[in-house]
């Protein structure tokens, strides 16, 4: 992940009132779902790419992978099982070349979904924001260096390859 984090700080980063997640709340009832974080996003700026896919909810899991490339390199990648569990959501990362980590749900609304773990390096928060149907930011914070770090991620809807 530190690979993927280090090399995605360069984009152009976007912000988002921190206020959002304040306003979220407190947990609510399990039975809502992040359905709307389902399908395909990207990223892109010049040469550099990023693809996130994930998959509806089938049995109280979602399936998320994405692709970071520059031109026809890859530059890293990850593995996302975001499943329901008796606690809540919680998000299970597997990023290239390193060791997988989950975050437990911290706040969750109709249009956002937060994890945490403050026992992680960095990021210790993950959270997506829903701005539109045709958009959304992910964001990664938490502290590195005694310093608050945030990196926002504004992707755009795009359709599924092999859909055609």
């Amino acid at each position: 992940m530190r690979m993927i984090i280090c090399g995605l700080t360069a984009l152009m980063l976007v912000s988002f009132p921190r206020n959002a997640i304040a306003q979220m709340g407190d947990n609510e009832s399990s039975a809502k779902t992040p359905h709307w974080l389902a399908g395909c996003w990207e990223r892109s700026a010049g040469e550099l790419v990023i693809e996130e896919h994930w998959m509806f909810v089938r049995a109280r899991t979602m399936l998320g992978m994405s692709r970071t490339v520059r031109g026809d390199e890859l530059v890293g990648y990850e593995l996302v099982l975001l499943r329901e569990e008796e606690s809540g959501w919680a998000y299970e990362a597997h990023p290239s070349g390193q060791q997988q980590d989950s975050f437990r749900l911290s706040a969750m609304t109709d249009t956002s979904i937060a994890f945490s773990n403050p026992d992680h390096d960095f990021p210790q928060t993950i959270t997506y924001f829903r701005l539109r149907s045709d958009s959304l930011i992910a964001r990664i914070a938490g502290e590195r260096g005694g310093q608050l770090r945030e990196v926002d991620f504004p992707y755009r809807r795009v359709a599924c390859p092999g859909n055609d």
